[in-house]
């Protein structure tokens, strides 16, 4: 794995999951991460009790992507949507 991605799964390791898993609401948070070519492929999971919890994180607008600053120093793609799912149970 390149120097780059160890320090950004570091830092999200240190920052982002603790961030998610304090907020009220969150269920869990994972940071998935696998090797592909000559990067690092990064996926954030979550799971959340309901989209008012979601909201506590993300803000009003609960699929537009939330970033911390040191982001833009390692992802070379940031999408400004995110993806909600419903767990089937």
């Amino acid at each position: 794995m390149p120097g780059k991605a160890e320090d950004y799964l570091m830092l999200m390791l240190q920052t982002g999951l603790p961030d998610y898993r304090a907020t009220p609401g969150n269920l869990g948070a994972w940071c998935l991460h696998r090797p592909d070519d000559h990067a690092v492929v990064v996926k954030l999971l979550s799971f959340w009790r309901d989209e008012d919890a979601i909201a506590r994180y993300a803000g009003p607008d609960i699929e537009r992507a939330r970033y911390y600053d040191f982001d833009f120093d390692y992802l070379a793609e940031m999408p400004l949507r995110v993806e909600h799912f419903t767990v089937l149970d």
